[in-house]
């Protein structure tokens, strides 16, 4: 759900998308945003489906008030049953000016207040995060996320102090995938608010689950390329800097994601799914 935190506790991001400068207004971004506003819901057991119908009431109160600032809804696959709604912006002033256009409306600011309220008898607990983009450790190009169905997000938590062997082993793989892995893309981002760190967020994209088949082998032919250098910078990173990693694989949710009409037009059949 998202409230953008006018003063609301679930205002909302992933991976994911709102944005308020040119490349980011009207239309999902097509570049990798510098802001990512996150937030994190942990569905109640057997409350799935009526936590969709509720989450509807955002998208369809957000386009009453013909706001520019979209965001996608990711559902998980794996893991906890939870959802993350990835809101991108540009800068925190493109976001500031969005919560301040929102609080002006008393119209939106009720019926966000009341879809609040119904959203907790659904779900157990909310994170809210704030990430910021690390375009020097991200690879491949940007992905049309108008066609993106699918997400891999990884978390990984690094050792206090241990950042500059993160970003070694991070570059070392984008070598590594500009040599032998040509369809591989992904985007980084550090998080800056809302959970303890460092901690890495790193997002990829199919547009088919069945595109997983051909990523996984790509990866594993990839893998017998590694040099002896890169696998001694790898090696020293999961030894002596990585606390912990987790990825977990995500599915977009169309009734509970905010997308402009012309997104909608281009895949009609995926955004009218109920």
């Amino acid at each position: 759900m998202i409230n953008r935190p006018r003063i609301v506790v679930a205002t909302a991001v992933a991976v994911l998308l709102a944005g308020a400068m040119s490349a980011f207004a009207q239309s999902l971004p097509t570049a990798q945003p510098r802001v990512l506003q996150i937030i994190r819901e942990q569905v109640k057991v057997g409350h799935a489906a009526a936590h969709v119908k509720t989450e509807a009431g955002w998208p369809a109160a957000f386009a009453k008030a013909k706001s520019p600032d979209y965001y996608l809804a990711m559902v998980s696959m794996t893991g906890p049953q939870v959802v993350w709604y990835v809101a991108p912006w540009e800068s925190y002033t493109a976001w500031d000016k969005s919560m301040t256009r929102d609080a002006a409306n008393a119209e939106l600011s009720a019926e966000l207040d009341r879809l609040s309220a119904a959203d907790a008898e659904h779900v157990d607990s909310v994170t809210t995060l704030e990430a910021l983009a690390r375009p020097d450790l991200s690879h491949g190009t940007y992905p049309d996320l108008n066609k993106q169905r699918f997400w891999e997000i990884t978390i990984m938590r690094v050792r206090p102090g241990h950042d500059d062997q993160f970003a070694a082993a991070a570059k070392a793989y984008k070598a590594l995938a500009a040599r032998a892995m040509p369809n591989a893309r992904w985007r980084v981002y550090q998080i800056n608010a809302g959970m303890p760190g460092p901690t890495y967020l790193i997002f990829s994209s199919v547009q088919s689950f069945g595109q997983l088949d051909a990523a996984m082998a790509e990866g594993m032919a990839a893998e017998k390329t590694v040099t002896a250098e890169e696998r001694a910078v790898f090696q020293k990173f999961e030894t002596e800097a990585l606390l912990n990693a987790e990825s977990n694989r995500f599915r977009l949710d169309p009734t509970m994601s905010y997308v402009s009409p012309e997104t909608k037009a281009a895949d009609p059949a995926f955004w009218s799914k109920k």
